[in-house]
């Protein structure tokens, strides 16, 4: 390396941010995600053994993805090349896939592909990778965000095995704010910071498992550290020796966030994880938890008419006839989000939650319509009993439709025995009422209906 190309190079490193500059160096660095690298685990045998197959790391932002593939890269014997999914389009991927077969065929060499964020591959990009990984010209290190299930494809997945990484820890993130203060070359060792107690709550309360945001919000906050320092001491270099630390406050830390950085994919896994969460909660009478989830789906900017929805499926799934009123306030609270819109548009979406959460339960309708649907799917259709069928046209009763049916409002109690299904279904029961709520004045009806 030329000296223009070494100056270069430390301007480079210079004006890197420190998530970049912290960077584990090897897998011994690695902080988290013990599972897949532990001593003897699968992957870091892999990796030190140089015995890569073609993988896909799945994990959510911070949590490592990037660094282990470039920790594989320098471990590893093979050429190493890197595409990201964003930019690179079927060129792109077909010119390195033939710089990889003549490195191979001329060298002897294999490559390692990195690709960052494959999932934003469409499928002709990822069918264009098949050959390459098939016959082993190249090792394929896919790395996405997204549940892998729902964006890549099957036969893509069955040559790729999937590593799952999880967001760290709030000690694990602790671990690399103390690496990063006490670092001197890469971190902020060579300048001495105090970082409060209330302000590293913070910092990690924010990063959500992130690594790379709380080390980018500790570089912010030591920033803004800095110049208040300065300001209170003009004309000094604030932070060197003899001076006193930098002394980085909650406030601070408040400041140099702003806001906080939420990961929610509104077409993955948080979409639906979320709304699962949602839904169980209010299936369990849990309103804390069922209003929380809310909450967080509308902080993230969830669609609040996919939550108008689910309210008004839960209502009539989970709820039912054990509280026929919960329908009802989950259709209101639809019409109203589509009227005032959002913020306003939490309150009866709230409201809804808390009393479908808080309502009796029962399934039954859900059970019932799922049985009815089975008899239809598996038996056969008999003909509409004639005194079921319309008479109301003329020539109707010459065909001898509607005789025989008992009209019952004719009888005491507006009801009459008579037979409402096809012959071969007569007796079948579909719904059977719940104990739960007001089910259980409909309960007791149809048992003196039924005769039971």
């Amino acid at each position: 390396m030329d000296l223009f190309a070494v100056a270069e190079e430390r301007a480079r490193r210079a004006n890197e941010p420190l998530a970049a500059r912290m960077r584990p160096r090897d897998l011994d660095e690695v902080v988290g995600q013990d599972h897949l690298l532990g001593p003897g685990r699968p992957l870091r045998v892999l990796i030190e053994s140089d015995r890569l197959r073609s993988m896909i790391l799945y994990g959510p932002p911070g949590s490592g993805k990037t660094t282990l593939a470039r920790l594989i890269a320098a471990r590893t014997k093979a050429a190493f090349a890197s595409l990201n999914a964003v930019t690179a389009g079927v060129g792109d991927v077909r010119q390195v896939l033939n710089e990889a077969r003549e490195r191979l065929r001329f060298h002897g060499q294999r490559t390692v592909l990195f690709i960052d964020e494959i999932h934003r591959f469409n499928k002709a990009q990822q069918d264009a990778l098949l050959p390459a990984v098939e016959d082993g010209t190249v090792i394929l290190i896919g790395a996405t965000t997204q549940n892998p299930y729902f964006s890549i494809n099957a036969p893509l997945l069955s040559r790729a095995p999937i590593f799952r990484l999880h967001a760290l820890s709030d000690e694990q993130l602790g671990q690399i704010i103390d690496r990063a203060l006490a670092d001197p070359g890469r971190g902020l060792g060579s300048v001495a910071v105090e970082l409060e107690p209330a302000a590293r709550s913070l910092l990690l309360r924010a990063a959500n498992g992130d690594a790379r945001a709380v080390l980018n919000g500790l570089e912010l906050a030591v920033e803004i550290a800095r110049a208040v320092s300065r300001q209170q001491r003009p004309g000094e270099n604030s932070g060197t020796e003899g001076q006193g630390p930098l002394r980085v406050t909650a406030e601070i830390v408040a400041d140099a966030l702003q806001t906080r950085t939420v990961a929610y994919d509104a077409g993955g896994d948080d979409h639906y994880d979320t709304l699962s969460a949602f839904i169980k909660s209010m299936r369990g009478s849990d309103p804390d938890a069922a209003v929380y989830w809310l909450a967080r789906m509308l902080e993230a900017g969830e669609d609040p008419r996919t939550i108008a929805r689910r309210l008004i499926i839960h209502a009539a799934e989970d709820v039912g006839n054990a509280d026929p009123q919960a329908l009802v306030v989950a259709v209101a609270a639809a019409q109203a989000v589509e009227h005032v819109g959002l913020p306003e548009g939490r309150i009866p979406l709230a409201q809804a939650t808390l009393y479908i959460a808080t309502a009796p339960k029962s399934n039954a309708a859900y059970k019932a319509i799922g049985a009815a649907l089975d008899a239809v799917r598996s038996e056969r259709w008999e003909p509409v009993p004639i005194h079921l069928r319309d008479a109301s046209y003329p020539g109707a009763k010459r065909l001898g439709h509607g005789e025989g049916y008992l009209y019952p409002h004719d009888f005491p109690g507006h009801y009459v025995q008579q037979t409402y299904l096809p012959a071969n279904l007569e007796g079948r029961r579909f719904y059977e009422p719940s104990d739960q709520g007001y089910e259980v004045t409909v309960r007791e009806r149809l048992r003196r209906w039924r005769g039971d």
